[in-house]
């Protein structure tokens, strides 16, 4: 794809070599989300980061190292909002019931503003046996293992205070089991997103993962 076609494409970055690093970490993802990762072109990539390929191969040595380096500084920037939710719901709690659906809310709620990552997730999925080397397992460290460890911490804190029934023993279980009573069947029902899902139907799940989780967590679950 000729240059000129590029820069109409995509919107022309800065000549700041940070901001042309940003731009081409968003046009990969863009088109990888897109196309998958076997078909994703070079060309197309410069093209919609609106830079030629001789910088794309100067930032990041080639299509691989493109792809991970987008996968893993977009999982980094999930994991961050997903941290930074756990810290405003559940760092001071007043009501348990009442803070982990705030929680939950907002957690389903701003599901949407990571469109291109869930983009991404979904490419790992259909093509995971063709995707470059240990990608997938460095993606799970700075992503999703990441996300369960800090919910992991948040409720063993909250056993400590004597607010949640969790402890050493059974932390690990009660995020993993809070993050699939939550987001896990709205994920898998619209399919990351492709299948629309409307909010009343994400409320009755968040309500009826919320009070799963505290009949199994709850210090007094009645």
């Amino acid at each position: 794809m000729a240059a000129g076609q590029g820069q109409e494409r995509g919107a022309a970055p800065r000549k700041g070599t940070v901001e042309k690093r940003q731009a081409l970490l968003r046009g990969a993802r863009t088109v990888f989300g897109r196309e998958g990762y076997a078909r994703a072109g070079i060309d197309e990539i410069a093209a919609e980061a609106g830079v030629s390929t001789r910088t794309l191969y100067n930032h990041f040595g080639g299509k691989e190292n493109l792809f991970r380096e987008a996968l893993l500084d977009s999982a980094a920037a999930v994991t961050s909002a997903h941290v930074a939710l756990l810290e405003r719901h559940l760092a001071k709690v007043t009501d348990i019931g009442d803070d982990l659906r705030a929680l939950a809310r907002e957690w389903m709620g701003r599901r949407g503003e990571h469109g291109d990552h869930i983009l991404l997730v979904r490419q790992i999925i259909a093509e995971g046996a063709h995707l470059p080397g240990d990608v997938i397992q460095e993606w799970q460290a700075t992503g999703p293992r990441a996300v369960h460890e800090a919910v992991r911490a948040a409720f063993e804190a909250l056993g400590e205070q004597g607010v949640l029934a969790v402890d050493g023993t059974n932390s690990t279980e009660a995020a993993r089991y809070f993050t699939l009573l939550i987001a896990g069947s709205v994920t898998v029902d619209t399919f990351f997103g492709v299948v629309p899902m409307g909010d009343e139907e994400v409320d009755a799940r968040v309500e009826s993962g919320v009070r799963t989780f505290l009949k199994l967590y709850a210090v007094n679950p009645d």
